[in-house]
């Protein structure tokens, strides 16, 4: 008998993120990984221009990766973090604080990008309330935002296009453009009642791979200075190299008073978050009053092997220079774009931010832009027909690969999103 294929039996028992089963096209059945690549079922290798959703932060199944994570799986798996504590959290919180900008002190550790912005979000409230403030419950964020899928992250993001429907459920916020005018309105408009402003510092990812200057972070530091108002940087995507430093905050100079971390930070082999905080905010806190402990936790908190893997990652970091090559690998392949693609009416503002590049493409007559438009299916297959996993945030077509990419291999990313830009 001939075996039946992982998309067959995929397809009686699994339900995918982010998925219309009823018209997308069955999922990649992956095989193995191996550096850049993907190996799939079929036998077919697709290079990994994504970063397998921008966590694969130095290449798949790196040896120093795979060592670490099987050394801690033999000297302790795991064991609960309320009550007790262990090295490899310990060690890894002592060097996320040494790396990350002056004045940050504590990490609460969980499980992935939306619960340490939803970890950030309570805090934030919770230290107000404790400080003697409970009527700063007014929330600030950016346009079309995005930071996680649990009811407090949704509730910060832009509803459009992916939470409309939950609304009902949703806390209210208010959301500004990326202007230091409007933010400082808004501030002004809720005054004594801001309990925090979000922003993605530099980059807002699935809003299309949106850029902003450093000059907005650092206002929106002072301005919530000015306000009593707590800053919280979501850097779960732009952090650890992908914008060209370690941390997007460090090119606007400034501390945030949330730095909420995640994807990257095992160099994208295990589920492992991080809330970095300051001092004042964990003293808030601290009583004698048993009821004053801050309310969130998780089976796997700190789980020994994601943190072994976190330390293990972060010591490639400075042995590989890995933000000096993603900064390398996104300046070839956006060099070939502008090669390939100037002066290409179709194409709209093609940019580069450290190993992100992004270019908006012009949907066809008729159809509004945004990460519901049409093209993105057709881009998609096409792009995987010529051996490249690309996925397309509606009419914006990106590349956030991993580090250990060659030029050949961006020399491929470039010219395979040249040749999408460019389809009837």
């Amino acid at each position: 008998m001939t075996p039946e294929s992982l998309s067959a039996r995929d397809a009686r028992c699994i339900w995918h993120p982010y998925t219309q089963h009823g018209i997308e096209a069955e999922p990649l059945a992956v095989r193995a990984a191996a550096g850049s690549e993907l190996e799939l079922e079929d036998g077919r290798r697709l290079l990994d221009a994504i970063a397998s959703w921008w966590t694969c932060l130095h290449g798949h199944g790196h040896p120093k990766l795979v060592a670490a994570l099987a050394h801690q799986a033999r000297t302790l798996d795991h064991v609960l973090f309320a009550g007790a504590t262990h090295e490899p959290a310990v060690q890894l919180a002592e060097r996320l604080l040494a790396l990350a900008p002056a004045g940050l002190t504590r990490v609460f550790y969980s499980d992935d990008g939306s619960t340490t912005v939803e970890v950030a979000l309570k805090m934030a409230y919770l230290a107000h309330v404790h400080g003697g403030a409970p009527e700063r419950t007014v929330f600030l964020a950016l346009e079309e935002a995005y930071h996680g899928d649990t009811f407090g992250a949704m509730a910060v993001g832009d509803p459009v296009p992916f939470f409309e429907p939950l609304a009902p459920f949703l806390f209210e916020v208010q959301r500004v453009p990326v202007d230091a005018g409007a933010l400082d309105a808004a501030l002004a408009e809720h005054a004594g009642r801001v309990a925090a402003v979000l922003v993605e510092p530099l980059v807002q990812g699935a809003a299309g791979m949106r850029f902003h200057a450093p000059a907005f972070v650092r206002h929106a530091r002072a301005a919530c200075d000015a306000h009593g108002a707590y800053m919280i940087a979501d850097e779960v995507m732009t952090g650890f190299g992908r914008t060209g430093t370690l941390f997007a905050c460090e090119q606007a100079g400034i501390t945030p008073d949330f730095l909420c971390i995640a994807k990257a930070l095992t160099g994208g082999t295990v589920a492992l978050a991080a809330t970095l905080t300051r001092e004042a905010v964990y003293e808030a806190f601290l009583s004698s009053d048993r009821s004053r402990f801050f309310p969130h936790g998780h089976t796997m908190t700190a789980n020994p092997i994601g943190c072994a893997v976190a330390l293990a990652s972060l010591a490639l970091l400075e042995e590989e220079d890995t933000v000096a090559r993603l900064n390398a690998i996104g300046q070839r392949i956006h060099a070939g774009l502008v090669e390939r693609l100037d002066g290409e009416r179709r194409v709209r503002d093609l940019r580069q931010r450290g190993g992100i590049v992004a270019l908006d493409l012009v949907p066809p007559a008729g159809e509004a832009p945004g990460y519901l438009a049409t093209m993105t299916p057709r881009l998609r297959a096409a792009a995987i027909e010529r051996g490249v996993l690309l996925r397309p945030l509606g009419n914006v077509l990106y590349a956030l690969p991993p580090a250990c990419l060659t030029d050949v291999e961006c020399d491929r990313i470039s010219t395979v999103m040249a040749e999408l830009a460019l389809l009837d």
